[in-house]
């Protein structure tokens, strides 16, 4: 207790009486009203209870002499323990750690505060966790991990991505980043739970996932807390966001172990050139006495992009960011401006020699928005092209069947990559075209050594099942079950399937077909030059039957179309789907990571 006035004292009303303590609190009882105090009725350690008079004031109208005003403090002065507190966040930031950040800057790349102020939107990022340190107080002393591990090696928060294109509400985002000036990106004990913290978040949210993956795997130095490892639940959660939300997966730098498992479970994966990529670095390796290796010969993109791990490789940290931007994009909505190319141009992709070869990005790259095209495993599974596209701005994904390789014929590597980037459409709600040229599922020896059975299979129950429509453009060849296998196993299928003039429909390869057809017509002729005669007029009235003005007389497509009026025909499907309905739960239980 502390009295703050004496009898006959002249007081104003809010003016100060008394300071009382309670349960270890003080509180300030001040005047009611303007008078002259009568008499104090506490002093110094007295106990009072509920109801007890403490100061007896008589009204009257007095001069009062000022008291110092709390409300008229500067609004920008900064008290003792704020200013410790910006000292403390100070340690984090990059202009007060010039050597880490050298040894960024001498290898080119960003530090991760850097990547995560190039991906949000200025002033839209709130970390979490930025003053914690790495868990090893049994070895090192708090100020050396407070200017060396800061945010343990993984700053994490809450921020917007492309909010001048869709709006704050579509733009929130998740973005995290290891940070490798700290001891190397690794796993620490307690950037494992600020991760567990965010991943939790980014699932009661439901918002979308960045993360920069760059790291040595789990951290072997940290003392603090007993743990056997596996206990840890990071994985767990981050596995069970698949599907749920996107999880963009961005990499410059060397990555392994812990992080690649991290990275792995991404939908999609954009690395630097100067990446590498790997399940075990080189101490992991030669622990297990399976040679001596430097980082670079561990997972390079020359590995890592023709087999398919990566799916769209950059140039350095800066292209990373701006295509991370762009994938993320076509999750956020539709765009209210775009500009469609000349369809006319259309009319003369694909041309009228049946064997002439042409090239299926100029079709795609017509049909889309301009500059709205981000294709995905440009140099795996090179048989069927996957892309993210646009049209009048609404989002879409497409697969096409690529001629310049197995003249588009599916093989095991393209069925992977085309069910399972199916899958990635229908987890998000985004309606898929299908540009067919396919003249079947690839056949010989060689293929079936590479369980084309199975592989190819997932392009039919993948395509079966989906929950977003499929709309249909056959430009070409349509045989047999590789081209049902991209339409979800039949023409009727998907909202509409259209054929241009250049299509031809036939069961198999026609030559082949002819051969088999009249095996016994064409033994039974003496002479070659007979059976040539024969196979070829056979042949060219195949051929006839097979062009799609003739097929469409059976009503197998719903219509030959003028490649002009493709465009049309999607944006006329897109107009019929019904509204969207929000979705509480996901539409799959994961996405397939391979």
């Amino acid at each position: 207790m502390s009295v703050l006035v004496a009898e006959g004292a002249a007081v104003g009303a809010g003016s100060k009486l008394v300071v009382m303590e309670a349960m270890k609190m003080e509180h300030v009882i001040t005047a009611d009203r303007t008078g002259v105090v009568r008499s104090v009725r506490v002093a110094v350690g007295d106990v009072i209870r509920e109801g007890f008079p403490i100061v007896f004031i008589e009204e009257a109208d007095v001069e009062v002499a000022d008291q110092e005003d709390d409300e008229q403090l500067d609004p920008d002065h900064i008290r003792d323990d704020l200013a410790e507190l910006y000292e403390r966040r100070g340690l984090t930031l990059d202009e007060n750690r010039p050597e880490a950040v050298a040894r960024r800057t001498k290898t080119g790349q960003f530090t991760a505060r850097e990547n995560i102020a190039a991906l949000c939107d200025p002033g839209s990022f709130s970390e979490y966790g930025q003053l914690a340190v790495a868990a090893q107080r049994a070895r090192r002393t708090t100020e050396w991990l407070r200017e060396r591990t800061p945010a343990d090696g993984m700053i994490g928060g809450l921020g917007t991505v492309n909010a001048e294109l869709f709006g704050a509400e579509a733009a929130r985002c998740m973005a995290l980043s290891y940070d490798y000036t700290v001891f190397a990106g690794t796993q620490g004990h307690r950037n494992h739970y600020k991760k567990d913290r965010l991943f939790d978040l980014a699932k009661r949210l439901r918002i979308p996932l960045v993360f920069f993956t760059e790291g040595g795997g789990g951290r072997p130095g940290d003392t603090d807390g007993d743990s056997i490892g596996m206990d840890v639940t990071t994985f767990t959660q981050f596995s069970q966001l698949s599907g749920l939300i996107p999880l963009v997966g961005l990499n410059s730098g060397r990555c392994f172990a812990g992080n690649t498992a991290i990275l792995a479970c991404c939908d999609v994966i954009i690395a630097t050139k100067d990446s590498t990529v790997g399940m075990g670095g080189p101490a992991m390796i030669e622990g297990g006495g399976l040679g001596v290796y430097t980082p670079e010969e561990v997972g390079p993109m020359s590995t890592q992009v023709p087999n398919g791990v990566i799916d769209i490789l950059v140039e350095d940290d800066a292209e990373m960011i701006e295509v991370g931007k762009k994938y993320l994009s076509y999750f956020q909505g539709p765009l209210t401006e775009w500009e469609a190319p000349d369809q006319r141009t259309m009319r003369h992709i694909v041309p009228e020699n049946r064997v002439q070869m042409y090239d299926v990005r100029d079709v795609i790259n017509t049909l889309a928005d301009v500059d709205s095209v981000l294709e995905i495993r440009a140099e795996f599974g090179v048989g069927i092209i996957t892309c993210l596209i646009r049209v009048e701005g609404k989002p879409m994904g497409l697969i096409a069947n690529n001629p310049h390789h197995l003249a588009g014929a599916i093989d095991s590597d393209g069925a992977d990559k085309g069910a399972r980037f199916l899958q990635l459409c229908d987890a998000f709600d985004l309606p898929v075209v299908s540009i067919m040229d396919c003249p079947g599922i690839m056949v010989g020896p060689e293929v079936e050594q590479e369980a084309l059975v199975r592989h190819s299979a997932r392009m039919f129950v993948t395509g079966a099942n989906l929950g977003v429509p499929i709309f249909g453009l056959i430009i070409r060849k349509a045989y047999g079950l590789g081209v049902q296998a991209m339409c979800g196993g039949s023409s009727m299928a998907p909202v509409f399937s259209v054929a241009w003039p250049t299509a031809e429909f036939a069961g198999m390869n026609i030559e082949g077909a002819v051969k088999l057809g009249y095996r016994n017509d064409l033994a039974a002729l003496e002479t070659a030059e007979e059976r040539k005669a024969l196979f070829e007029k056979k042949t060219a009235k195949a051929y006839e039957q097979a062009r799609a003005v003739n097929g469409a007389q059976f009503f197998g497509v719903d219509d030959v179309i003028d490649p002009a009026e493709s465009r049309d025909w999607i944006v006329t499907g897109l107009r019929s789907l019904p509204p969207p309905e929000p979705r509480t739960t996901k539409r799959r239980p994961y996405i397939d990571t391979w």
